[in-house]
């Protein structure tokens, strides 16, 4: 080997070295560049007034930040890739875009960069998707509530939003959260579920869905009760389906995830937050009071958790009859005691006028739960009656089922049932049949 080869053999490893040295280009790498020349805050911002100004932005500080010597030996069309990647990942929602775009998924659960999990069908799984760093996490909560005109810091470090599509997403960051940042999604399904379609998958049976329409149709006021996930908000959904379309009905949420795609009428109010300066705040229950004044022929409220359960017993007691809500218990029993301390937080009222308001307002209880499985199905149907003699709301259970692979049974029938013929609301002789085949 002649000089001139041995220096070249010498140089050419050392030139290749320096190549080896630099950082590897990731998304990481470029978003710690692009923070020198346009914050993460001041891009937020943007995007809530103009998102293509804040796409140019964004791309124009790659271009700044790739003017490091980093990125000498990086190929153009990798750096292209990685602006692209990060463009997609601040105006979409990053990694877990694959999630939100798969219909079986009901709940994305990000905790920090420690993990991503997904429910599907009531379980829980691990998915393989990840976030690099704690500001990645950062991007994407910045990303959900920017243009909603909400924010999230040391000072406000809890955060509740809607995504355009419906989803409900929750946020909490340190100093609260020990694992930096959490975002816990609730993807609701883009279709409504029919009584029909939820008999064949299990949840009730068809005796049961008969019932339900009766009820809706006999205008009897219901109240769904049940755990989280345990399927309350698409069983309302599957009621709703059969309020007549010559009706008015206003729904109230806290955040709007009642689907009605299909009746004419209806009219929809979500209640809002205090904005980043405190201010501008609308509860449910102004909005039940609002929703009176509305001429209602139905008022179906998402969520009963506050003082508005008052407010909306009265509009059940007098007059708005066939009226839904739903709300967290785990026994029909137990929805009277819920309803009591809710009461009692906008009035101070003895417990047994509240149970007498309880009685007169409520027709019937659907309790559903969720199997260790993760499928879902009624597991209780009640009614209530308030006793005056011992001053209390009595609960008659109609209908029991143990768990989902049980098969349920009626205990008794209302006594509403057997005037649905004279009302038209049933077949002559289809209610008699109906209790030979639950008997």
């Amino acid at each position: 080997m002649g000089l001139i080869d041995r220096v070249n053999a010498r140089l050419a490893p050392a030139q290749l070295g320096e190549a080896e040295k630099q950082p590897r280009p990731t998304i990481a790498l470029l978003r710690e560049g692009v923070k020198e020349f346009l914050p993460m805050e001041e891009l937020a911002h943007i995007m809530g007034e103009n998102p293509d100004r804040a796409k140019n932005e964004l791309r124009l500080a790659c271009r700044q930040a790739m003017m490091n010597s980093a990125w000498d030996y990086v190929e153009a069309p990798i750096r292209e890739s990685l602006v692209n990647e990060l463009i997609d990942m601040v105006f979409g929602l990053g990694p877990i875009d694959a999630l939100l775009d798969d219909e079986s998924i009901t709940e994305i659960m990000v905790n920090g960069t420690q993990s991503v999990y997904y429910e599907r069908d009531g379980r829980l799984f691990r998915s393989s998707l990840r976030f690099e760093t704690d500001d990645e996490v950062r991007v994407l909560i910045d990303r959900i509530i920017g243009p909603l005109g909400r924010r999230i810091d040391e000072a406000s470090p809890m955060v509740n939003a809607r995504l355009p599509q419906g989803h409900r997403v929750h946020a909490i960051i340190p100093p609260l959260s020990l694992i930096g940042p959490v975002v816990t999604i609730r993807a609701f399904a883009r279709r409504t579920f029919s009584l029909q379609q939820m008999a064949e998958m299990g949840s009730f049976g068809k005796p049961e869905m008969k019932f339900f329409r009766w009820a809706i149709l006999a205008r009897k006021n219901i109240a769904v009760s049940g755990g989280t996930g345990s399927g309350k908000t698409t069983l309302l959904n599957a009621l709703s389906l059969h309020i007549p379309g010559s009706e008015r009905i206003i729904t109230i949420e806290d955040s709007a995830e009642l689907r009605f795609l299909e009746h004419p009428h209806v009219v929809r109010l979500e209640a809002r937050p205090r904005n980043a300066e405190g201010t501008g705040e609308v509860t449910i229950r102004e909005l039940v009071i609002n929703a009176l004044r509305m001429r209602p022929d139905r008022i179906i409220v998402g969520e009963c958790r506050g003082g508005e359960a008052i407010d909306m017993l009265q509009a059940m007691s007098t007059g708005h009859d066939g009226s839904l809500t739903t709300l967290h218990a785990n026994a029909p029993l137990e929805v009277v005691d819920r309803l009591v301390t809710m009461v009692r937080y906008a009035l101070d009222l003895p417990v047994d006028a509240i149970e007498a308001q309880i009685g007169n307002a409520f027709d019937l209880i659907i309790q559903t739960s969720r199997a260790s499985d993760g499928s879902r199905y009624v597991s209780e149907i009640a009614s209530l009656v308030f006793d005056r003699d011992i001053r209390r709301c009595h609960i008659a259970t109609l209908y029991q089922r143990d768990g989902a692979r049980e098969k349920g049974s009626w205990l008794a029938v209302p006594s509403w049932i057997d005037g649905l013929e004279e009302r038209g609301i049933a077949q002559i002789g289809e209610v008699a049949a109906w209790k030979h085949s639950i008997a």
